[in-house]
């Protein structure tokens, strides 16, 4: 089963940066796409970004485009989500997700996502001060 450690999180100023990385165990990196979502206390859980690790296409969402990146590296089996000029808003747990029960595979992306994701990390927290 696969089973995914996101780290990274923590403080920073507005207009700073942070990396998160989320550890993939239990499966192949190349063989699937991941998201990154965040859930702001109050609010929905929100996908802003996804990578398709095998050709490393990737999509983000307009609140988050231009300022993050998302990343992988197949060796260390890591995806990473390089967080630029951010901002009191972007403050949230932030989670990486795949998709198990449907959708799976390296076509997530451009199919489902941010939809249908269900095998989560632990997430971690982002915190952003103005």
């Amino acid at each position: 089963q696969v089973q995914l450690v996101e780290s990274g999180g923590g403080l920073a100023q507005a207009g700073g940066s942070l990396r998160l990385s989320c550890q993939v165990s239990g499966g192949i990196l190349d063989s699937y796409a991941m998201g990154w979502f965040r859930q702001a206390p109050g609010k929905e859980r929100e996908g802003i970004a996804c990578i398709s690790v095998r050709d490393t296409t990737t999509y983000y969402s307009d609140s988050v485009k231009g300022r993050f990146t998302v990343a992988s590296d197949s060796a260390k089996k890591t995806v990473f989500l390089q967080m630029n000029n951010l901002k009191p808003e972007d403050a949230a747990v932030y989670f990486c997700g795949i998709p198990v029960s449907s959708c799976s595979g390296p076509y997530y992306c451009q199919m489902c996502w941010p939809h249908e994701a269900d095998q989560w990390g632990q997430g971690t927290q982002v915190t952003v001060s103005s």
